[in-house]
């Protein structure tokens, strides 16, 4: 699941935004004085950057986009949208200037997705816009054709007229968890799988080409912490020192990894941020001495109860079908049982249960899953703060599904946010990840290989993107070698077409946001394999950032 989510004591609630002469009040909030602005960015829209109706992109749409993304109930992420006191258009409607509450240094993670103003009847509420048949508009070179349980179908966009103009007719998304299977029967001519162990053997084929890339996913392991048995610090930081994470690694990663070593550093794989706060956490002698220290013994069963005799259930979630994360249960659990701790696999499957349902819920107790995120740490905020916990009462918004509150933790990742010197926002980085290993968040296992199998026999020029943070979206360059007209693309979590909202917890999962947000919805900037930054053809180049 993609990672993606800040207010600082700094800065206020968001206020208005302005466009075309009308001013739109967000709802509870109060309109802050200009001179309150601390930095102001101006976005030159490209005169060539129109939806597929023909219709420019202006300023009106990346207001819509703002008023959508801070006050939709249930919205995934407010991260950067909440420092902005105004938006407003500059010299004509393809000129937008925002002015800023405090100096956010992760700006280029803002409206990376504009949806079109004219479809929306309220810009503040889009919760209940998007139907099963998708993302009806488009400002990419895609748009989108069609959307069934059985496949998404993207065709090009005649009114795009940048430079990713597509080279095939068609583009098709089928499901395939099986996707090497699919692959080799040539019913798929490409796949993104999940590496294992194994999977070079399974993708042998004289007709099957890969490779594979590290980019910007890691896959962990998360304690909610919020309800259940690792609402008990104690209990929680026992059973993280009691994972033997060398042996897991040697067990589960170590077979495909090809050298890449565990990750040490925390849930970030951008080496400019990354210290060594995760190293050394497997501690078996102080995990029994922590326990016995808080009032716990062991019973009969030689598991762990507390002071009322009770021995707490660990439900562990993964998606059912994973074959690596349930070898993963089946090499832990029983050495987990071991160490005194009643460890159950509860598994559901990936779309929509584990991704859409539990997780936004914080359903379970550990879970294990990867995190997809683009190249600014900003993403820490939205997945660890303390305002980013869903609940009922905030309609289950919010990214923070491990339910972990740390006060001086959330102020000192929000400031980072708002640090423009490089060295000074790593740093900080760095120190908060300290708060992770002392609050027993999560446990980083691995930065994750991106693996790219395709049918030679059936389409060329595929390896370009992999560690891309918008893996695959380079579909306008592949060739299609047999001359079908088509592409086809085997995805191992399809997205359902039950849950199409862009906005809301449906793009909660890496899958939706690779193949629904990224084909057709234009952004001000894209991520490279490089994990960097660029502006997009949407934009006439950098937007000039002034400090105020």
């Amino acid at each position: 699941a993609p990672g993606t989510t800040a207010e600082t004591e700094a800065t206020e609630a968001p206020a208005t935004t302005e466009a075309g002469g009308e001013t739109t009040e967000a709802p509870g909030t109060t309109e802050a004085p200009a001179e309150t602005a601390a930095m102001r960015i101006t976005y030159d829209i490209a005169e060539n950057a129109v939806w597929d109706d023909g219709s420019p992109i202006t300023v009106a749409d990346f207001e819509c986009t703002y008023n959508a993304t801070l006050n939709t109930p249930a919205s995934l992420s407010t991260a950067g949208y909440d420092q902005i006191i105004s938006l407003v258009p500059g010299e004509s409607d393809k000129q937008v200037v925002v002015e800023f509450a405090t100096t956010y240094a992760p700006y280029k993670s803002l409206f990376s997705g504009l949806i079109k103003a004219d479809v929306f009847e309220d810009c503040n509420d889009v919760s209940e816009a998007f139907g099963p048949e998708g993302i009806t508009f488009s400002g990419s070179e895609w748009k989108l054709d069609s959307w069934t349980a059985e496949q998404i179908v993207y065709v090009p966009n005649p009114e795009y007229a940048g430079p990713r103009t597509p080279g095939v007719d068609k583009v098709v998304i089928v499901p395939a968890e099986d996707g090497t299977t699919a692959l080799k029967a040539g019913t798929v001519d490409f796949i993104f799988p999940q590496a294992y162990t194994g999977i070079d053997q399974e993708l042998a084929d004289p007709n099957i080409a890969f490779d594979a890339e590290v980019g910007g996913s890691y896959e962990a392991l998360y304690f909610q912490q919020l309800d259940g048995p690792f609402a008990d610090k104690d209990f929680r930081t026992a059973f993280m020192k009691s994972i033997d994470m060398d042996g897991l690694y040697a067990q589960i990663y170590e077979p495909f990894a090809n050298g890449t070593p565990l990750l040490e550093c925390g849930p970030m794989t951008n080496p400019n941020f990354c210290g060594t706060a995760f190293a050394d956490t497997y501690d078996p002698e102080g995990a029994t001495a922590l326990l016995e220290g808080a009032g716990w013994t062991l019973n009969g069963d030689g598991l762990w109860q507390n002071a009322d005799g009770e021995v707490p259930d660990i439900r562990w979630m993964v998606n059912t079908g994973n074959t690596r994360r349930e070898s993963s249960q089946e090499f832990l659990i029983p050495l987990l049982q071991e160490a005194g701790f009643n460890v159950l696999a509860d598994n559901c499957e990936a779309v929509p249960c584990v991704f859409q349902t539990r997780l936004p819920a914080l359903d379970y107790d550990l879970g294990m899953y990867i995190n997809t995120v683009a190249p600014d740490p900003t993403y820490l905020v939205s997945n660890f703060a303390c305002d980013q916990i869903p609940t009922e009462e905030n309609e289950f918004a919010g990214q923070n599904t491990v339910g972990w509150c740390n006060e001086d933790a959330s102020a000192l990742i929000e400031a980072s946010d708002f640090e423009l010197d490089e060295a000074k926002r790593a740093q900080m980085v760095k120190d908060y990840f300290q708060f992770l290993v002392d609050d027993a968040v999560m446990l980083p296992t691995l930065a994750f290989p991106n693996i790219g199998a395709y049918r030679s026999d059936k389409v060329a020029n595929t390896q370009n993107e992999l560690a891309n943070y918008q893996a695959i979206n380079d579909w306008y360059q592949w060739e299609d070698v047999d001359g079908d007209g088509q592409i086809v693309i085997g995805a191992e979590q399809f997205p359902t077409n039950e849950c199409t909202n862009p906005i809301t917890e449906c793009a909660n999962s890496s899958w939706f946001y690779w193949l629904v947000n990224v084909p057709v919805m234009p952004g001000a900037f894209r991520t490279t394999n490089d994990q960097t930054f660029v502006p997009s053809e949407m934009l006439t180049g950098e937007p000039v950032v002034e400090v105020l």
